[in-house]
């Protein structure tokens, strides 16, 4: 299901461009993970789920310095974009989805007819790690920020691997995930191309006080400091982590980990 080198690195390289943005914009919806309170502060509302991950960035030192830009990054956004129209997520839980496991109705689902369904999830997410040892002690796998993205609910940076290897290795590891019978008879299936990228905010209130052109406008603006100045995320783990919602990931310290 996921593309070729060649492919995705020409596909994410057209959705940091100018005219992608002026496109995508046509179509964003406010998200459905944050609602408004009595004060009118959007919160988050409950997405329970799964999914494997880059530690977040309040647990990452190796890549402090990729994850303090991108704070700045979003401050910006929110500081220029219509207030209310942007929810930041919290930066500290700023990471990179490896592969989506299971969440929302598909988990409430899976829990209410088996009980033992968590605890099942996570050996045989152990077992598929330990199974994926080959894929370990390798050249360093690295991921470079290409520009913001527009998704239809969300703003962030999209990225492109430095390298062949550092696709090859994130595919393989997937792959080993997904069409693994053990855990597609818990119900856990690829939904989505991998199109990898750092989730930076999520629409709010899309209606007219948000200048659609100005944001694409500032997004490109933003984009030119890493033509300059390269920002790389050194991808060295991936976790099983739980989330109740969109601002936070959590594990137990016997989880499933594995270290490339």
């Amino acid at each position: 299901m996921d593309d070729t080198y060649q492919a995705y690195v020409n596909r994410v390289a057209r959705m940091t461009l100018l005219d992608s943005y002026k496109s995508q914009v046509e179509h964003i919806q406010e998200s459905p993970k944050f609602k408004p309170d009595e004060a009118g502060q959007r919160t988050p509302v409950p997405f329970p789920g799964y999914s494997v991950i880059t530690p977040p960035a309040g647990e990452d030192a190796e890549n402090t310095a990729l994850y303090s830009n991108l704070h700045s990054v979003q401050q910006r956004l929110l500081q220029e974009i219509a207030d209310g129209a942007l929810v930041a997520l919290p930066p500290d839980s700023f990471h990179l989805t490896v592969a989506d496991v299971i969440w929302s109705s598909a988990f409430r689902d899976a829990s209410d007819k088996n009980p033992e369904f968590e605890g099942q999830l996570r050996d045989r997410m152990k077992e598929r790690f330990a199974t994926c040892q080959p894929l370990a002690g390798g050249p360093p796998i690295r991921w470079t920020v290409l520009g913001l993205m527009v998704m239809t609910r969300a703003v962030g940076v999209c990225l492109a691997p430095t390298d062949e290897n550092s696709y090859k290795q994130i595919l393989e590891f997937r792959r080993s995930i997904y069409q693994n019978p053990d855990l597609m008879a818990l119900g856990i299936e690829q939904q989505y191309h991998f199109t990898a990228h750092i989730t930076l905010a999520y629409f709010g209130d899309t209606g007219p006080n948000l200048d659609r052109a100005h944001l694409c406008g500032l997004m490109s603006e933003l984009n030119d400091q890493w033509l300059d100045t390269p920002q790389e995320l050194c991808v060295q783990r991936a976790e099983l982590r739980k989330f109740e919602d969109m601002t936070s990931y959590v594990r137990q310290p016997d989880w499933p980990v594995f270290e490339f």
